[in-house]
């Protein structure tokens, strides 16, 4: 099928990414444009996976500042070149995280990185509640186990950087959008570290 500049427009204005790879997005789609993002975000994941392994030795820090000046972040987003870290998309990314990590306040940038204690902590809550709902409790411990790790999921994509819905669109994790960072940009692109700070805590 022939598909319109208008719909390819819309496709890049809603995911960033160059107007010939929306296009054959669309094309593989039959101009399906929830299909079309669907392949683009997995086109991401497999590019991101792709460039994993290389070396990441530039990049930025990005800042954020709430207005009342009793909260403040700093992120450190890293990318293989000068030149990439200076790219408009690169810098956006910058200010966006910033000011996710202040309105969102995760704990770790990846689940692996939450220190073992809280996880810990956490399954003890969740296995208590288990015990407390007459419906689950009455279950085999292969369904409990399963109810148990479905809340730890929730509790990670709620309280870990990665994971969490982005601050500017709440349809895409952060994941999603470093992923289409590193399709923009061509590079490895990781986020490295951030920190949080507020007055009286």
């Amino acid at each position: 099928m022939e598909i319109s500049a208008k719909l390819v427009k819309e496709l890049r204005d809603q995911t960033g990414l160059p107007m010939m790879q929306c296009k054959h997005a669309l094309e593989e789609t039959g101009g399906d444009m929830e299909k079309a993002v669907d392949l683009l975000r997995k086109q991401g994941a497999k590019t991101a996976e792709k460039r994993a392994h290389r070396s990441t030795g530039n990049g930025g820090i990005g800042t954020y500042i709430h207005h009342d000046g009793r909260l403040g972040v700093m992120v450190e987003v890293d990318c293989e070149t000068d030149f990439a870290a200076k790219s408009d998309h690169f810098q956006q990314f910058l200010k966006d995280l910033s000011l996710h990590v202040a309105f969102h306040n995760p704990l770790a940038v990846a689940r692996e990185q939450v220190p073992a204690e809280i996880v810990s902590k956490e399954r003890e809550i969740i296995l208590g509640q288990i015990e407390q709902d007459e419906k689950i409790r009455a279950k085999p411990d292969a369904v409990k186990q399963k109810v148990a790790d479905g809340r730890i999921d929730k509790f990670f994509a709620e309280r870990v950087l990665l994971e969490q819905p982005f601050v500017r669109d709440d349809k895409l994790s952060v994941k999603d959008v470093l992923r289409q960072l590193i399709q923009k940009t061509g590079e490895n692109v990781a986020i490295r570290r951030f920190a949080r700070f507020k007055v009286g805590e």
